[in-house]
């Protein structure tokens, strides 16, 4: 994988956080945590989810799905999927 594919990677995710959590794509995305960022509850964070193994094309683990708590915890589990970032 080249840096083009991981500059790509990491812009597709986040805009998968940015449209799940209503913010703008130019947020601080990679910092946000769960349960620190207002918009994501427990609802926006299944539709994190879906954005993310939708843009990816791959289907999570409910252990990654519990586990996902952060931008960076996010690229970590999609790296177990095959997903450079």
């Amino acid at each position: 994988m080249n840096t083009h594919d991981t500059i790509n990677t990491q812009e597709t995710l986040r805009n998968a956080f940015a449209n799940a959590l209503g913010v703008s794509p130019d947020s601080d995305i990679e910092n946000m945590k769960y349960g620190e960022v207002e918009s994501w509850d427990s609802v926006a964070h299944m539709a994190l989810i879906a954005e993310i193994e939708g843009a990816f094309d791959i289907m999570m683990s409910t252990d990654d799905v519990i586990d996902l708590s952060s931008f960076t915890k996010a690229k970590e589990i999609l790296s177990k999927y095959g997903v450079a970032s």
